[in-house]
Formats: C-alpha cells, sequence, structure tokens
C-alpha cells in the first residue's frame, strides 16, 4: 500500500511568465524543496537492463498559478506558518550564477519581494491554508 503524505508540496509560479520562465523556476523549486528535506527522495531507478537512474522525489509536487501579489499573500501566510519555502525573484532572470541569484534575492525589499515562484513544503492544511484560493497551473 502506497504511503500517504502528512506534508504537502506546492509550487506557485507567476502567471504572467514566458513558458520557458514558468518551466525554469519550476526546476529550481523544485530543487530547493528535494534539497530541504533529502529524506522525500525515493530510491535510484533500474530499468530492465539494469541501466541506473538517479532517485526521484518520493512525493508528489502540485504546481499552481498566481499573480505578484498573491505570490505575496502566499509567501506572508508561509512564514506565519512556519513552513519551508524555495524562493525565485525576476531579478534572478538576469544572473547567471548561485552567488549572484542569492545577491539579487538579498537586494529585494522583503516587504514588495518581485516573486515570480514561490515553493513550499510543510503540514497538508497549513500549505493548503498559504495557498487558498489558487488554481492549479494550466
Amino acid at each position: 500500500m502506497p504511503e500517504l503524505f502528512t506534508t504537502k508540496i506546492a509550487i506557485v509560479i507567476r502567471e504572467d511568465l514566458a513558458v520557458w520562465q514558468k518551466l525554469n523556476v519550476t526546476a529550481f523549486l523544485a530543487t530547493g524543496m528535494a534539497a530541504s528535506a533529502p529524506e522525500m527522495l525515493g530510491e535510484p531507478y533500474e530499468d530492465a537492463t539494469g541501466r541506473k537512474y538517479s532517485r526521484l522525489l518520493g512525493q508528489p509536487m502540485l504546481v499552481f498559478s498566481a499573480t505578484r501579489e498573491q505570490l505575496q499573500a502566499a509567501h506572508r501566510a508561509a512564514v506565519e506558518r512556519g513552513l519551508t519555502a524555495a524562493v525565485y525573484v525576476a531579478a534572478m532572470f538576469a544572473t547567471g550564477n548561485d552567488v549572484d541569484n542569492r545577491a539579487a534575492f538579498r537586494a529585494e525589499n522583503p516587504e514588495d519581494f518581485d516573486f515570480v515562484g514561490l515553493a513550499l513544503r510543510g503540514e497538508r492544511k497549513q500549505v493548503d491554508k498559504a495557498i487558498k484560493g489558487l488554481a492549479l497551473h494550466k
């Protein structure tokens, strides 16, 4: 019987991004969730010939769409609830490495983050409250 998860992962992507940006931000945020809880990673995959493949996150991640304001509201709710968060702001599109990404994020006004993406993980009900009203990405 498959394990039922007590936690939930939600990735929230700003709706006005180009498709390549949405995919890029989603990928970066997913790695943030995996890094925050490596115990969520499953076992390596193996095909019928014995060829090995990388481990995947063993828990589903739901992707939602939001406006900038909705992302900010979800972030505030996540902070209030103590949820694990991974962040991506618009200024990070102009950088080319992790050091500059962190500097770009640090330079943001914490009261007015220009979020383009946010990933949250925590107890299911708390994540649901943080993303209340958001629709699944289409």
